[in-house]
């Protein structure tokens, strides 16, 4: 099996373009949503059947089929999908009383009812089925998507998504390359679109400071805006220079050589501050904008889940809301805007963004870090935090066993990697 492959940003990445379990390949071609029969209703998928650490997650050949509920729905078939460091947290608990609402906003069912929760933000995969009201897809499309948290996810074989959070797939990208993009691809462009207000036509004379420029969102909102003519500065830490200056960016900092704040203040001020770090960055950070002239601050590290998981839904939201609104009074003040990014599921970006991989604007650069599930039906995702920025996980159906390194990745690596 080969463990060479290039993605656009550090991720986890878990191809699963065969199937899992040898009936599934007789069955698929003639699966229907209203099928009772049990090979058309089960199918293989990885599970938490509660929250915790790496002992709860499990591999089964017995979840539950997919079903379309909406008539703008489609069933899409899995070739390879992404995990992030939100299905990390996840696992956990992070974010389970908002996301627990939001699946069920009149509280009819029992608590724990999300379960067997199947993880999994990225997908590309191929249409199997289409809902009635889906009219820009056909069955037999290859389709990407970034999957909303409070939805079943995309390590499985099968997941059902609304005709309104998928797009075309790439045409220069394979399966496995396309899975590393839509959530981070969304989110950067959630916060820079959605929320800075930044477009392909109004980018060409702004300065933009990306703090955490080596991670996901920061790597690809890069791309995005020198796509766009922005000029652009980011932070990193000195080992991940060679690697962000490969993007294009006008100007690095190191935030490890001495405090970025003294480093960034020197420079001309900027026109919008996208954070992906969050904490102490928020003190002075909004003292590098630009006053009175419309720059905003916009920060993807929020206390919104938080709040919520901590406090409960209506007091939390209550929290939230006066932290949100004490701040942007606040600075709004002093002549800048400091606004709060989210991830928003979105297929018209991910058109957007297809058009700009198709021609060249966003690269793929990463390595993949390879296991077998059949080897290793347990992985320990206790690393994956640190895996991440670093690396990408290729998970597959082989017959092969244990860990595959690429050289240059076991030599970039030398700790052991525990699954």
């Amino acid at each position: 099996m080969s463990s060479v492959g290039r993605v656009v940003h550090k991720r986890l990445l878990l191809p699963l373009s065969k199937s899992l379990c040898g009936h599934a390949v007789v069955c698929r071609q003639s699966r229907s949503i209203s099928s009772s029969s049990r090979c058309m209703s089960i199918m293989p998928a990885w599970v938490i059947d509660r929250y915790g650490s790496n002992d709860v997650l499990r591999y089964t050949k017995n979840a539950s089929f997919p079903v379309i509920n909406y008539p703008n729905e489609v069933i899409v078939k899995v070739f390879a999908a992404g995990l992030n460091p939100i299905d990390v947290s996840m696992r956990g608990g992070y974010g389970a009383n908002t996301l627990s609402m939001k699946r069920d906003p009149l509280n009819i069912k029992l608590s724990g009812s999300e379960f067997p929760l199947i993880l999994g933000r990225d997908v590309s995969g191929v249409i199997m089925e289409c809902g009635p009201d889906v009219k820009y897809f056909k069955e037999g499309d290859e389709v990407w998507a970034a999957i909303p948290p409070w939805k079943q996810g995309s390590l499985a074989e099968f997941v059902v998504l609304s005709g309104n959070e998928i797009s075309l797939k790439p045409k220069s990208l394979s399966h496995v390359e396309a899975a590393a993009i839509p959530y981070v691809a969304t989110t950067s462009w959630s916060a820079l679109v959605n929320t800075g207000g930044l477009n392909k036509d109004n980018c060409a004379s702004k300065r933009i400071l990306i703090l955490g420029g080596s991670g996901g969102v920061g790597t690809f909102a890069t791309q995005m805006l020198k796509a766009w003519g922005a000029h652009v500065t980011v932070t990193c830490s000195h080992n991940a220079e060679r690697f962000v200056g490969e993007l294009g960016v006008d100007h690095v900092v190191d935030y490890t050589a001495g405090p970025a704040e003294e480093a960034l203040s020197a420079l001309e001020k900027f026109d919008l501050v996208l954070d992906n770090v969050g904490g102490d960055t928020e003190r002075w950070a909004l003292g590098l904008l630009k006053p009175w002239s419309g720059a905003k601050y916009v920060t993807l590290v929020t206390p919104f889940l938080q709040n919520t998981d901590r406090l409960g839904i209506a007091d939390g939201m209550m929290q939230t809301a006066a932290t949100v609104a004490t701040k942007t009074i606040k600075h709004l003040v002093k002549g800048v805007h400091y606004r709060w990014g989210f991830f928003a599921p979105s297929g018209p970006a991910l058109d957007e963004i297809t058009d700009m991989v198709d021609a060249g604007q966003v690269g793929n650069q990463i390595r993949f870090l390879c296991f077998c599930p059949h080897a290793n039906p347990n992985p320990n995702l206790t690393d994956v935090p640190a895996l991440i920025w670093t690396k990408s996980l290729y998970w597959t159906d082989c017959e092969n066993s244990l860990l595959h390194l690429s050289p240059a990745v076991a030599s970039d690596r030398k700790q052991t990697v525990k699954l």
